[in-house]
């Protein structure tokens, strides 16, 4: 006797539907056909316990499994279920009329329960978009799978349970999600606010441009200046996730089990910050079995790097391509997945080795050249790809103490709303382009025209800082986000102004010389 189920294989972020075909004949045999890797394997011992386990006699015939495509590789103890009810129905141990209406997906435990998969999520899509009816997947994955409309999703505790439902003879619901109601309900919480950082407004204004544009920033400051406490704050003040967004940035933490337990969608921006002892596989992704890195569980969101000069060379150079591209190629011998990769670099360093060069109060210990040699190990290309640097001091002691509670992150984030706004439609015929730090030349020529006043002030600043070439264009960039801040349709002196004062890192002054001892 032939029977099929469907379940479904991930590729990259997206996954394909798989036929999970068994022939039931006279025989002790059991093979399992089609590029399965050994957690596959070994499912015949987890199948065999949980059959006994859950009342049901052992199957007496030889079985072939076939996993169609059978060039597609097939990981994971995921489809365990679907070739338990193959069996149960080839052996005519139990009758399941509509099984060709389901996709069934599942890890099951000796004891006959269903343990929680990875990548639920892309598998509905795939579900719906191949026209099946429903979806029976575990219990602990029903939210996440129930965020695609037009299927019906059932959570299921064990293999009896399965069973039941197939034959008809079970009361279980499909489990609904008002996906609308739950995104608009989460997307505004946040565990940190700006209004609890006391001082530091030109960082919080260097925030709110760099968010605004979408421009990569690095802050550069002594131990103690609070980088690291402003910059789990962006979160709160970046613009919300659109639902195509959650649903896509959800997708990939689906992929790499990144999703906690009875989640829905993801409605706040991610925030990665993996430690500088990273290996350039976990920052870009691929391994032996294929996860997103780390650049793609930051997609939509923030990639913070703290302690950027004591990531390995390696890791920060594989960062130059993705940061243009906004995806990501993972080719190896065995395979190639595409992951997207469309986030915003926030980067943080010390001044140089000791950490207090250019401190108010500290005197700088590091000898001469040490700064300059800290600083190289930040390849020039990459630095150019960051349009926003920024100094940072520690606030004094009088203005910890005596100022008041800080502009509340919604206020900000308003601000950023409405430039966001404001690009969308300037680029509304740009595929590809949606805010002022992805814009290439000529859309600078045509957006970034400066005035003789703005003009002088630039050639000014460029010629008594003596300036990098590079860093002109990231100053127009800047000046147009400033710009789009204040609702000026062009670009003003103090647009210009303000925007050189964020390329401290180009000054060929800059590190120079060390604090005298």
């Amino acid at each position: 006797m032939l029977v099929k189920t469907y379940a479904a294989a991930v590729q990259g972020i997206d996954a394909i539907t798989v036929t999970v075909e068994a022939a039931i004949s006279q025989g002790f045999q059991y093979c399992i056909v089609g590029l399965p890797d050994t957690a596959v394997k070994e499912s015949y011992e987890r199948v065999r316990s949980a059959l006994l386990q859950s009342g049901y006699k052992p199957p007496r015939h030889a079985a072939v499994i076939n996993m169609a495509p059978a060039d597609v590789k097939k990981e994971g103890a995921a489809y365990d279920l679907p070739i338990a009810i193959s069996i149960l129905v080839g052996n005519e141990i139990i009758k399941a009329p509509d099984l060709a209406q389901y996709m069934i997906m599942g890890e099951l435990s000796l004891d006959g329960t269903v343990q929680p998969i990875k990548g639920v999520l892309p598998m509905a899509i795939q579900a719906r978009a191949a026209g099946f009816k429903g979806m029976i997947v575990p219990k602990a994955n029903v939210s996440e799978a129930a965020v695609v409309n037009r299927l019906d999703v059932y959570g299921v505790d064990n293999l009896q349970e399965v069973a039941d439902l197939l034959q008809g003879t079970s009361s279980l619901q499909p489990t609904v999600v008002d996906t609308r109601a739950e995104f608009a309900k989460a997307s505004c919480h946040f565990d940190y606010d700006f209004c609890e950082v006391r001082g530091q407004e030109n960082v919080k204004r260097a925030f709110e441009v760099a968010c605004a544009g979408g421009h990569n920033i690095l802050l550069v400051g002594p131990p103690g200046s609070g980088k690291s406490m402003m910059a789990k704050r962006l979160p709160s003040i970046m613009p919300p996730l659109s639902l195509g967004e959650a649903l896509e940035t959800t997708k990939i933490h689906s992929v790499a089990g990144k999703l906690r337990r009875g989640s829905h969608l993801m409605t706040v921006r991610p925030f990665r910050s993996p430690h500088h002892t990273i290996s350039p596989v976990a920052m870009v992704g691929g391994g032996s079995l294929p996860m997103p890195g780390e650049i793609s569980l930051a997609h939509n969101g923030i990639l913070f790097l703290d302690e950027f000069p004591e990531f390995p060379r390696s890791v920060l150079e594989v960062l130059r391509q993705p940061l243009e591209d906004r995806h990501i190629s993972v080719s190896r011998a065995r395979y190639q997945v595409d992951y997207p990769a469309g986030f915003m670099l926030v980067a943080s360093m010390n001044p140089c080795p000791c950490g207090y060069y250019n401190h108010p109060t500290k005197a700088c210990t590091c000898p001469p050249g040490a700064i300059r040699k800290y600083m190289g190990r930040i390849s020039g290309p990459l630095l150019d790809r960051i349009d926003i640097q920024v100094e940072i001091l520690p606030v004094p002691f009088d203005d910890l103490t005596s100022k008041p509670e800080g502009e509340k992150s919604a206020d900000i984030r308003a601000r950023v709303v409405a430039a966001r706004k404001i690009q969308e439609q300037r680029f509304a015929n740009e595929p590809g382009v949606h805010c002022n730090a992805q814009m290439n030349s000529r859309l600078m020529q045509q957006y970034c025209a400066l005035g003789d006043e703005a003009m002088k002030i630039l050639k000014k600043a460029m010629t008594r800082y003596d300036m990098s070439a590079r860093a002109y264009d990231r100053i127009l960039k800047v000046a147009r986000t400033i710009a789009d801040l204040d609702n000026s349709a062009d670009i003003l002196p103090c647009h210009i102004a303000e925007a050189i004062n964020y390329r401290n890192l180009d000054r060929s002054t800059w590190g120079t010389f060390t604090n005298p001892t």
